[in-house]
């Protein structure tokens, strides 16, 4: 993120000063390597979009999980989870969903007997 603001010709210990970021903290994060977890993220993430694509968008996670260990992936259910949610794919859900309520707009409202107001003194005023 600093970096690019060097080609403004903006230093890295003014910017860290103004993000209130040391520039040692700075440079240990950008020489670091990738954690193990996030390059198994970046090599499963085309793997999962490809074969929720194939399914037509319908597959979810446990589908997609069982997919990629017939294709030899083996991964845990909760990390495809993960990974679908950070990326927005979601499957197919079944049915319809059930909405309980619906409001006849034109019906008539019960009346406002307390006029909205709902501060009381003592108990059992209102």
């Amino acid at each position: 993120m600093i970096g690019h603001l060097r080609g403004r010709g903006l230093g890295v210990d003014p910017v860290c000063r103004v993000l209130q970021l040391s520039p040692s903290t700075y440079v240990a994060r950008k020489e670091r390597p990738k954690p193990a977890r996030r390059l198994r993220d970046e090599r499963l993430m085309p793997l999962i979009e490809r074969v929720h694509a194939e399914s037509g968008g319908t597959y979810g996670a446990r589908r997609i999980t069982r997919a990629l260990g017939r294709k030899g992936h083996e991964v845990a259910r909760c990390t495809v989870e993960r990974l679908m949610a950070e990326f927005g794919l979601e499957g197919a859900i079944r049915g319809r969903r059930r909405r309980t309520t619906v409001p006849e707009p034109s019906a008539p409202r019960p009346p406002d007997l307390v006029d909205r107001d709902f501060t009381a003194s003592r108990p059992d005023q209102l």
